[in-house]
């Protein structure tokens, strides 16, 4: 895959992907969008960029391990339901609360859990690929 159409094109997808994942990220606890189809398109961009160049290309711009990164979407997704669980009502029950007009909750960090957590799955399976 060593095409100079592919190379030049991925530099101008990766940051448009990243981009549009991460405004799918955010308006997807109120509207259609969210982490998956966010980290969905975040590592179809890593993908894209990384597959012509090769693993160190990859390692360049995503320098934490994909595992941790998948590691840190799980934990940040079983985090999200605690504050209303020690609150007495039932797990994963998303909690509303304003930082300066600005509603934020814990559906948001939900849904950058799952988004980690795709992200991390996804490049986790390129690395192994572009690896060998």
């Amino acid at each position: 895959m060593n095409s100079v159409i592919f190379r030049v094109g991925s530099c101008v997808i990766l940051p448009f992907a990243l981009l549009l994942s991460l405004y799918l990220l955010w308006r997807g606890h109120n509207e259609p969008g969210g982490g998956f189809i966010g980290g969905l398109i975040a590592a179809a961009g890593c993908a894209s960029y990384a597959l012509p160049r090769g693993y160190t290309a990859l390692r360049k711009i995503v320098p934490i391990d994909s595992l941790q990164l998948l590691a840190l979407g799980l934990g940040a997704a079983l985090i999200s339901g605690l504050p209303t669980l020690l609150g007495g009502q039932a797990y994963l029950t998303h909690a509303w609360g304003t930082i300066g007009g600005l509603a934020l909750g814990t559906a948001l960090l939900f849904d950058i859990g799952v988004y980690l957590t795709v992200l991390g799955a996804i490049l986790t399976f390129l690395s192994l690929f572009l690896e060998q």
